[in-house]
């Protein structure tokens, strides 16, 4: 399958492989974020990204932010002592800084303080998606440099999106075959079980005087389900007398592949039985741990959902970022 993604990769028009360079995207369109979120919603703006790039006119796309996560880290002092390393991955540095923030502030909250290691970038999966190998592989050599030296300082490694949590998990190790790669792994972990690891241990404060919510609509996104790590967002949310009802189910976006204009009607159609599920389990809140997913819930549904880390946050009264 492999092979076949990466003879159409090589055809890949210009723009279309510019989609996939997520960390030159977002650092262009985060610098003049009003424009570039403008001309997601023009429709000749939309029109034209069709013709040239591929991706459907009528998708919503998600908006990005005036300040990255890195530029407000930067400024943030923490007051614990720094026990983790977060990898915060392009869609929360470029387009949800809000989830890296809750996230920070859940953690200070519970005395544990958080490194932003320099000289990463993205995990590479949009380019294993259009079948660049050389591409992926170079990201995964630059992440893992950097990584390694994180585990070795005795920090684990966090991550906000589950595709990239898989990445640095299973993809790294068998892609790369180093003993690096390994080591990252093992040390890697998805925020919602970071936060029950901390709950096993008795460190995680379970006083939630903020907002909270009688019944949530947890999903299960697929890159989360296939790291086998359980239920830990439902479980984490639970802590806050909530009752979790859990959907699985796959949203039909698959990275960039739920946005290209040939793809649009299986990937609706893929997401269609999600979103009645949704509907059915009826929570007054949704919540899941991948941005992209989000958006496509947020497409079928018209609800907004929540990453587990930003329930959690508001429970215990940190304001909104």
């Amino acid at each position: 399958m492999l092979r076949s993604v990466a003879a159409r990769g090589r055809k890949a028009r210009g723009f279309g492989r510019l989609m996939a360079s997520t960390d030159r995207l977002g650092r262009m369109a985060t610098r003049v974020a009003p424009l570039a979120n403008a001309m997601l919603r023009n429709r000749a703006a939309r029109a034209l990204m069709e013709r040239t790039a591929g991706v459907a006119r009528h998708r919503a796309l998600r908006p990005y932010a005036r300040t990255r996560f890195s530029t407000w880290f930067r400024r943030h002092k923490t007051p614990a002592p720094q026990e983790i390393s977060l990898f915060p991955t392009c869609l929360v540095e470029y387009q949800a800084p809000a989830i890296g923030k809750d996230f920070v502030r859940v953690c200070e909250r519970n005395r544990v303080g958080v490194a932003l290691p320099e000289g990463t970038v993205c995990c590479g999966m949009p380019w294993l998606d259009l079948g660049d190998v050389e591409r992926f592989l170079e990201a995964a050599r630059r992440n893992v440099a950097v990584l390694e030296r994180e585990v070795a300082a005795g920090r684990d490694i966090v991550v906000l999106q589950p595709t990239c949590g898989y990445v640095l998990k299973k993809e790294y190790p068998q892609y790369l075959g180093t003993e690096a790669a390994r080591a990252v792994a093992a040390r890697t972990l998805d925020a919602s079980e970071y936060l029950m690891r901390l709950h096993a241990e008795g460190r995680l404060a379970v006083d939630f005087p903020g907002a909270q919510h009688e019944t949530i609509t947890w999903h299960r996104p697929c890159h989360l389900r296939a790291q086998a790590t359980g239920y830990k967002g439902r479980d984490l949310m639970a802590l806050t007398g909530a009752r979790v009802s859990v959907v699985d189910g796959c949203s039909g976006i698959d990275g960039m592949w739920g946005y290209r204009v040939e793809n649009v009607e299986m990937a609706r159609a893929v997401a269609a039985p999600l979103a009645k599920a949704i509907e059915k389990a009826g929570g007054a809140v949704v919540a899941g741990d991948c941005h992209l997913a989000n958006g496509a819930i947020e497409e079928e549904t018209g609800r907004r959902p929540l990453h587990p880390v930003q329930i959690i946050a508001r429970a215990y009264g940190i304001p909104e970022a």
